[in-house]
């Protein structure tokens, strides 16, 4: 018997079948690689565009143990009164960017995309952020919070 390849020429429904195949190849990578390059990789956290100090809420809005994501130069900040003071943060979260908030029950600044926490120093605590959050200055100054524009 002999196994010779014959040549036949590829009928238009068996390259559309090929091409289709291999666009389908093409997006199930890429939607399995994206979010492993984001891991790998990061983004950057840009400083924030124009700096400056904004004032973000009055003392008597943010009680001890209790924090809040305000929005300075564009960016999400959560500002937490703890025991030694207000502590700004960055609240996007250094793994994929998601809006962190402040979990009062554990006392941690929470993920809610991958169940990430962060201290109130902005160390990770647990869950996959490859790095600890980035911090602002705080004033207060006749009754108001104030949050320095660029990280700190």
């Amino acid at each position: 018997m002999d196994n010779k390849m014959v040549d036949q020429p590829v009928s238009r429904r068996g390259l559309f079948k090929y091409v289709l195949l291999g666009f389908s190849a093409l997006a199930t990578a890429g939607g399995v690689l994206t979010p492993i390059i984001a891991y790998l990789w990061p983004p950057k956290q840009a400083s924030a565009a124009g700096g400056g100090r904004v004032a973000v809420a009055a003392i008597e809005d943010l009680s001890q143990g209790t924090g809040e994501v305000y929005s300075v130069s564009n960016k999400p900040v959560i500002v937490i009164h703890t025991a030694d003071g207000y502590k700004a943060l960055s609240a996007t979260c250094t793994h994929l960017g998601c809006i962190l908030f402040w979990n009062e029950e554990r006392a941690v600044i929470a993920c809610p995309c991958h169940e990430a926490y962060f201290n109130t120093n902005g160390a990770v605590i647990s869950g996959p952020p490859p790095s600890p959050l980035a911090e602002y200055r705080v004033q207060v100054e006749d009754g108001q919070i104030y949050v320095e524009g660029d990280e700190g």
